[in-house]
């Protein structure tokens, strides 16, 4: 990697069980102090008690897991990031899949998956389902990994004409996620093989769906008030925020504040927000998925975390794939919460 500016991270994680009966969210971060890198993995588990619960802790544990052990080899570790995190979240799929065979009343249950890598000055992450990575500079907020539901798709129905403004905006599939790890193929997964150039002053939010029961608006503003406040402060400004809001269907809140601070000033030609990256929220959406299997991790690796994984996983009563191979997953969040989902 080239020469890079001295970086300091200040970091601050939230989880509050919000107004469900239980959690069913999980986070951990990892910013060693002095360390020019660090991460975090979130997960928003479904499926239910002692099921959502279960899928949001084996995909962090997994995913944080194997962060740990391979970036202790920090030259191998950037030099292959990317492969790093997809073969942790197949591996972790293969593991739900190796829970669910064992324990069948537990079919069905997924998760999501959010997990920023910062090394150094740059910026990598992988990302499957609905749970938003935001950038908070220059004033702006911007959603940076993709939104794996039908929220986008329904929004571009909006925008074209095809559906009034306010049937999209309550539309009840609005939450249906179009990709989740859930002991099966995983549809899409967004992970840039290039680096997102950070700069001085960047704000970064990584967080569950709980947090977006605030508009875009509401956090871009808390952030305005806070930028040059704590992480530890912007993260009880944002609770403050959900308390004032008083939600009666307030989901779990799970969130990560993670603020970049340089020492020296990064080069001149550092990235800016290209034209793609600002209309981004304007591109046409693409509305069919592709099933998307990535690189797998060794065999003998795989085994290694769980020697049931070699057990194929019973399909989940409610998946379509049962229907039909090849068609997206589609799991209704909104349906799960009547439940005390997620």
């Amino acid at each position: 990697m080239s020469k890079s500016p001295d970086i300091r991270f200040d970091v601050a994680s939230v989880l509050n069980r919000g107004r469900r009966d239980y959690q069913e969210d999980a986070i951990a971060t990892d910013f060693p102090r002095g360390a020019e890198f660090g991460y975090a993995v979130l997960s928003d588990g479904m499926g239910g008690h002692a099921a959502g619960d279960v899928a949001s802790k084996i995909v962090v544990t997994e995913m944080f897991s194997e962060l740990k052990f391979q970036s202790s080899d920090t030259k191998s570790f950037v030099a292959n990031v990317c492969g790093v995190l997809k073969g942790a979240a197949v591996s972790a799929n293969a593991c739900m899949a190796a829970h669910t065979s064992n324990n069948p009343d537990t079919a069905g249950m997924g998760a999501t998956l959010v997990a920023p890598v910062f090394l150094r000055d740059k910026l990598f992450w992988i990302s499957i389902g609905d749970s938003p990575l935001y950038l908070y500079r220059g004033g702006q907020l911007r959603q940076l990994n993709e939104d794996h539901s039908l929220g986008p798709h329904i929004d571009y129905m909006v925008r074209s004409g095809m559906m009034s403004e306010d049937v999209g905006r309550n539309h009840p599939d609005r939450n249906a996620l179009t990709s989740v790890l859930i002991g099966e193929t995983i549809e899409r997964i967004d992970c840039p093989e290039v680096p997102f150039q950070l700069r001085n002053g960047d704000v970064l939010v990584v967080a569950s769906d709980g947090l977006q029961f605030l508009s875009n608006g509401r956090i871009r503003k808390v952030l305005r008030e806070t930028d040059d406040q704590s992480a530890t402060r912007i993260a009880d400004r944002l609770m403050n925020e959900l308390a004032t809001l008083a939600d009666p269907e307030q989901d779990n809140i799970c969130f990560s504040v993670i603020k970049v601070r340089f020492k020296t000033q990064p080069e001149e030609n550092a990235n800016i927000f290209t034209p793609e990256f600002e209309n981004r929220a304007t591109r046409r959406r693409q509305v069919t998925t592709r099933p998307i299997k990535p690189q797998s991790a060794p065999a003998e690796e795989t085994v290694a975390v769980n020697k049931a994984v070699a057990e194929p996983a019973p399909q989940p009563q409610h998946s379509k794939k049962s229907s039909h191979e090849g068609a997206p997953i589609f799991l209704r969040r909104r349906w799960l919460a009547s439940d005390g989902g997620a």
